[in-house]
């Protein structure tokens, strides 16, 4: 029957009605839908058989649709049976459980706001007939996949799909949720690996949530926000001593690929064991490969049992890639409100921008600088504003987020770099050249900052560090302008001495972070000059046999640093006497 303009009203059978029966779903449809701007002669009746049914009928006016059909009542079972199922323990007598519950199940006319699937593929759908669907909210397709709202226009609106385009077909119905797109959270989720939904990917079994989190939630306000001032080693004695992190902090990591950045991350979730630091990585477009390499070092090192992994591999959809991040915040955030610290890595943001570019342009957005749509910053803003230290009242929890940027070339003025650099309370810049001359973890001093600085830094620890980047710094310049020349004077060579230890001091393997009394220890030796005649080579074998010592010899000085962080003069100058007593001895021996 062909339908003219106006509300359709479309009644799908297997039975054919009487006319008793179409009288009474006329006089429904006459009270539900005729109102001052609809009368009786606008409405479209139309009936059709649908043998897949199963028995019943729906009835679709419009947008809405009363579901009372053999095919409604099974789905609405199946779904009691699901709820059932997660809750059946394996004690519990199944049968008698699923029989009380065939017993207790009552029908109930299915009504739902639907609209219907126009285009699909890439991972993008639309639909038209959602008039009051809102951006952000999640919608469900006939074939059981889910997608959410990012696109509405006054015709039809634009939904990112959180499962393969394949499964869905032009004329498929779509419905409304009402609901955000949300991750399930709890401390079960700790050692486990998830996608973005939030979902078991490591064969695991399933766990049960405390809650759930929406995936975009309002960053904290300034008032419910405290200064950073309390330090989170990461255990890297070149990042400690002079680019300290401070818990709430935000600092970038950023270089090349294959220059170290996410060793860095790595290092950092190591060495919180027994720090009460809850971590999460959120790994954006990496191998699966590479993630589960990475589960594995993090499993060898004991880091798992406080670690959350989301994953979403290069082989996921665009828009699984783009809610990564924010269901990795939403995570960390639960545990922040319960006054815990965390750290959590995105690894990395370069690919999140490229999953969301993608989407943009298919979604048919205008593309700006770098084909970046114009509100990439506020994607990367929103997401690691979300990054805090909450004030006492608060509960007085934090994130600490370490993103990741990659960057073509070393080019650190790119679109994208210079987006987070700006938004960031730090940048860490691994140098490629410096990586390929063995200097690991490849900082650059010059380019590398902290913002919060000597906030996140220990008594300790500032005394001993003392000028370290300073003297860096001189002796890369120095380095430069002195290779070609071989007639240096005296002040020139003890200078390029003490840098050349410095550089082979800040030299560290990766999954060995160091404790803060050593860093202190080592740092006050090296600083004070008085091994400068030592040998590069043999500096590192020095300083392990000298740290023995002291912890064993010295255990007050030892307890000052680690419990108090604190580091007095007269202590400094033991440390330093017994570091020079200790050359005399090792230089004799070798």
């Amino acid at each position: 029957m062909a339908k003219k303009p106006g509300f359709q009203v479309v009644l799908y059978y297997v039975t054919p009605p009487s006319a008793e029966q179409l009288q009474g779903i006329w006089n429904f449809v006459l009270s539900k839908y005729v109102n001052d701007e609809r009368s009786a002669d606008d409405i479209n009746f139309s009936v059709e058989a649908d043998e897949s049914l199963g028995g019943g009928f729906i009835l679709k006016c419009g947008n809405e649709v009363y579901n009372w059909s053999t095919r409604g009542r099974l789905g609405q079972f199946n779904e009691k049976l699901q709820a059932i199922r997660r809750k059946v323990g394996a004690d519990e007598d199944v049968i008698s459980i699923l029989k009380t519950t065939a017993d207790e199940f009552r029908l109930t006319a299915r009504f739902r706001r639907s609209g219907y699937v126009v285009s699909a593929g890439d991972g993008i759908a639309r639909v038209k007939g959602l008039e009051r669907a809102e951006y952000g909210e999640i919608l469900i397709f006939s074939s059981g996949i889910k997608g959410m709202v990012m696109d509405i226009r006054r015709e039809d609106c634009g939904v990112i799909l959180f499962g393969k385009d394949t499964e869905i077909r032009v004329w498929d119905e779509v419905a409304r949720t009402g609901m955000r797109a949300g991750v399930p959270v709890g401390d079960a989720l700790l050692g486990r690996v998830l996608n973005s939904l939030g979902e078991p990917i490591d064969g695991g079994r399933d766990f049960e949530a405390e809650g759930f989190r929406p995936v975009e939630n309002p960053a904290p306000s300034i008032i419910s926000r405290q200064p950073v001032d309390t330090p989170l080693e990461t255990g890297i004695l070149s990042i400690d001593s002079m680019f300290p992190i401070g818990r709430g902090q935000r600092e970038l990591i950023i270089g090349d690929r294959q220059t170290g950045k996410t060793s860095i991350a790595l290092d950092t979730i190591i060495n919180q064991k027994g720090k009460g630091v809850k971590c999460v990585y959120v790994g954006i477009g990496q191998k699966a490969s590479t993630i589960a390499q990475l589960v594995s070092t993090l499993r060898k090192a004991g880091a798992m049992d406080y670690t959350v992994v989301i994953s979403s591999t290069a082989s996921d959809p665009a828009p699984l890639q783009y809610i990564a991040p924010y269901s990795g915040t939403s995570v960390a955030e639960f545990f922040m409100h319960k006054g815990e610290d965390v750290l959590i890595v995105y690894d990395d943001l370069s690919k999140h921008a490229v999953a969301y570019r993608s989407l943009s342009l298919l979604l048919e957005r205008s593309p700006g600088r770098e084909a970046y749509p114009g509100d990439v910053f506020y994607l990367h803003s929103r997401l690691l504003e979300r990054s805090a230290r909450l004030s006492d009242e608060e509960g007085g929890g934090s994130i600490t987020a370490l993103p990741i940027i990659e960057t073509q070339a070393g080019d650190v003025s790119a679109y994208i770099p210079t987006n987070v650099i700006s938004i960031t309370d730090g940048q860490i810049y691994l140098e490629s050249d410096l990586f390929f001359l063995g200097v690991r973890p490849a900082v650059n001093v010059g380019l590398s900052v902290s913002r919060v600085g000597g906030a996140a830094q220990t008594k300790a620890m500032k005394k001993a560090s003392g000028s370290v980047r300073i003297d860096l710094a001189q002796y890369r310049e120095m380095e430069v302008f002195t290779q070609f020349s071989s007639d240096l004077d005296d002040a020139t060579r003890n200078q390029l001495r003490h840098g050349r230890l410095l550089m082979e001091l800040l030299k560290q393997k990766n999954g060995h972070p160091r404790s803060m009394v050593d860093q202190v220890i080592m740092l006050t030796v090296v600083n004070s000059g008085v091994i400068d005649s030592i040998p590069v080579e043999q500096l590192r074998d020095f300083l392990d046999i000298y740290l023995e010592k002291i912890k064993e010899e010295e255990k007050s000085i030892v307890n000052d640093i680690e419990m108090m962080g604190t580091l007095s003069d007269d202590e400094k100058y033991f440390l330093v006497k017994r570091a020079e007593d200790h050359l005399a001895e090792f230089m004799s021996i070798r």
